[in-house]
C-alpha cells in the first residue's frame, strides 16, 4: 500500500477479552489485523457495530492493550502502555483522535479558545502568550471558526461548529495522524459534506494522515483511498476503495453496499398491532 515508512502500522493485531465468569466465553474483538497508513493518506475501516473498528482505535491510542501483535506510530513501538506523562505527551504529539459526539468529548465549561490554549501550552510550553494566541487564531481559521465562535462554550455552538472545535483541538498538537471515529455520523447531511471537505483541505495543506472509521460507505468513498472491511473482528476484504465498493468479492461487503439507501428509497411501513 505504501513504499515509504508508514506513519501508523499494525501487524497481526489481536484483542481478546477473557470471560468474566466460567459460564461465559471470552470475546475475540480483533483478530490478526494488518495495515499501514502513510503520510497524507486516508485509510478507511468499515463494518457494522461490533465489528472491531473502535477497538482498533483504542489500541492505537493506548486505551486498550493488544493481546498480541505490534503497533507502530511515527516509527516508535506503541504495543505497550505509555510510562509517565512525558511519554503520553510525546504520543499525543504523534496521534490524535476526533470522536463521534463533540458535545461529549469537549468540556462543556470550557470555550474553544481555552481548550486550544490548553493543548498548545501542554505540547509547546516554550511558546509565548502572543505565539499561543496567534496559533489559536490560525487553527480557528483553518477549521472555519471565527474568534467570536471560539470565545463561547460548546452549548452555544451548533453540532458542526462543535466538531470543528474538536478537529482544531486534534490539530493543535501538530500530530502526524488523526483517528476519526464516526466523526460525521451525528451531523446533518449538508453539514457532513462541509466537514468532509474541510478535512480533505486540511489533509492537503498539512500532510496529516487519517484513519477514518465509519459505517457509512459514501463517506469512506469520498475520504479514503484504501479501505478495510471488517466483520466480527476480522478483515473480510480490503483494497483500493473504489474497486472494493464497486466490485465487492465478499457477500458481507455486498450486504453493506446494498444496505445503503438509494434514490427513491422509502422505509417500509410497519403494521401496528
Amino acid at each position: 500500500m505504501n513504499t515509504e515508512t508508514p506513519v501508523v502500522s499494525a501487524t497481526q493485531l489481536r484483542k481478546f477479552y477473557p470471560a468474566r465468569s466460567r459460564q461465559k466465553d471470552g470475546v475475540l474483538a480483533v483478530e490478526s489485523i494488518d495495515f499501514e497508513l502513510g503520510q497524507g493518506q486516508c485509510l478507511g475501516i468499515v463494518g457494522e457495530s461490533g465489528s472491531g473498528k473502535t477497538t482498533i482505535a483504542k489500541m492505537l491510542l493506548g486505551i486498550e492493550i493488544p493481546t498480541a501483535g505490534t503497533i507502530t506510530v511515527a516509527g516508535r513501538d506503541r504495543s505497550i502502555p505509555a510510562r509517565g506523562s512525558r511519554e503520553r505527551r510525546k504520543r499525543g504529539r504523534e496521534l490524535q483522535m476526533v470522536f463521534q459526539d463533540p458535545y461529549v468529548s469537549l468540556d462543556p465549561r470550557q470555550t474553544g479558545w481555552s481548550c486550544l490554549r490548553e493543548v498548545i501550552q501542554l505540547h509547546f510550553p516554550d511558546q509565548t502568550r502572543i505565539q499561543v494566541e496567534s496559533r489559536i487564531l490560525e487553527l480557528g481559521s483553518q477549521v472555519g471558526l471565527s474568534t467570536e465562535q471560539l470565545r463561547v462554550r460548546p452549548n452555544s455552538l451548533s453540532g458542526g461548529q462543535r466538531q470543528r472545535v474538536a478537529i482544531a483541538r486534534a490539530l493543535a498538537s501538530e500530530p502526524q495522524a488523526i483517528i476519526l471515529d464516526e466523526a460525521v455520523s451525528g451531523l446533518d447531511v449538508s453539514i457532513q459534506a462541509q466537514i468532509l471537505n474541510l478535512l480533505m483541505d486540511i489533509k492537503r495543506e498539512t500532510g496529516v494522515a487519517y484513519l477514518f472509521i465509519s459505517h457509512d460507505l459514501a463517506v469512506i468513498r469520498q475520504m479514503a483511498g484504501y479501505v478495510i472491511v471488517m466483520e466480527s473482528g476480522r478483515v473480510v476484504e480490503e483494497g483500493e476503495t473504489a474497486h472494493v465498493l464497486d466490485n465487492p468479492k465478499e457477500n458481507y461487503t455486498r450486504m453493506l453496499r446494498e444496505s445503503v439507501p438509494g434514490p427513491g428509497w422509502s422505509p417500509k411501513r410497519r403494521n401496528l398491532v
